[in-house]
């Protein structure tokens, strides 16, 4: 396997911790991977290419990682990983046993704390065997991922006593916290919320371990501006999380950023624009081409929010230094 995707995602939390965060972005195809990859060369930053269970269903667990591993001959000079995004604990098992990924997230946060912890140790001790890092989730966030669609009044804060009580126990080696956040485009009523006064709390309840925001994205208004002008039908309240929060988000411990939907709309506005201007096409390419070099130009953009852009050295250095 490329040097690349060779040592486990928790050296670059690590060297993060307080200083930046990575992106983590969700992909289900080439040009997606293409284009996170080419926006973090662009950048010069770390980046985390992250495979769901509904990537999954579309592409297969295989092909995923295999795509990304022969992406990874174009772009030698890259430090990124591949993760398995809110897994199962027999999907993690199976992404762990593939030898496709540096890291799986056990999202068990829907059932009971004891439960939770116990599915969680048992990846964790899978993982860990296989040099594999493991991300697991407290709280419940609002918003539809996957399979899963849970109402705003359903979520659930992280708990930082809880949160001190799981990582011991569990041993695993990043944290994603219910800090306001949520999945999907619908994230926010009014004005954004993420909490970091919680965050700060769960900070001191773990010092010095890497947390992780899930549910990041932007949702420019622009883009469902554009994608509404060219035939979608997106309501107007889609709405996401200010940027400038992401910033504030790192001097409390968080070292990785998911985001999904934005480059979900991204690539609905380009594809729309570009057959309402060019009807005659058929060539699903030119659309292809251009969706890559737009979401690079979005990566770089993220990468240089979380403070990441320009990093490539020092990530190298860490991973050096074991």
């Amino acid at each position: 396997m490329p040097s690349a995707l060779s040592a486990p995602s928790d050296i670059i939390h690590k060297a993060a911790y307080c200083r930046y965060a990575v992106g983590h972005f969700n992909v289900a195809n080439m040009e997606q991977i293409l284009g996170v990859l080419r926006g973090a060369a662009e950048a010069q930053a770390p980046v985390i290419l992250a495979f769901s269970r509904a990537a999954w269903a579309y592409a297969g667990n295989r092909m995923l990682p295999a795509m990304t591993a022969a992406a990874s001959e174009r772009f030698p000079d890259l430090v990124f990983r591949v993760h398995h995004d809110h897994g199962t604990e027999e999907t993690c098992y199976t992404a762990i046993e593939s030898g496709g990924y540096t890291s799986v997230m056990i999202d068990a946060s829907h059932l009971t704390f004891e439960e939770n912890i116990a599915a969680t140790r048992r990846v964790a001790e899978r993982a860990h065997d296989a040099g594999i890092s493991v991300e697991a989730e407290l709280g419940v966030l609002a918003g539809v991922e996957d399979d899963l669609s849970v109402r705003e009044d359903q979520a659930l804060l992280t708990d930082p006593d809880q949160a001190a009580e799981f990582v011991a126990r569990t041993g695993v080696d990043s944290l994603a916290v219910a800090v306001g956040t949520s999945h999907g485009a619908y994230k926010f009523n009014g004005e954004s919320r993420l909490r970091l006064d919680r965050l700060a709390e769960i900070q001191q309840a773990v010092p010095g371990f890497p947390l992780v925001l899930h549910g990041a994205s932007n949702v420019d208004p622009r883009e469902v501006a554009r994608i509404n002008a060219a035939g979608g039908a997106l309501a107007e309240g889609a709405q996401g999380l200010d940027e400038i929060q992401l910033r504030e988000a790192v001097q409390y411990g968080i070292v990785k950023v998911n985001f999904g939907t934005d480059g979900r709309l991204l690539w609905t506005r380009v594809h729309r624009e570009f057959f309402r201007d060019h009807p005659e096409n058929f060539d699903f390419t030119a659309p292809g081409e251009r969706y890559i070099g737009e979401l690079a130009k979005l990566v770089a953009h993220k990468c240089e929010v979380l403070g990441a852009a320009g990093r490539l050295d020092e990530v190298r250095a860490a991973e050096a230094s074991g």
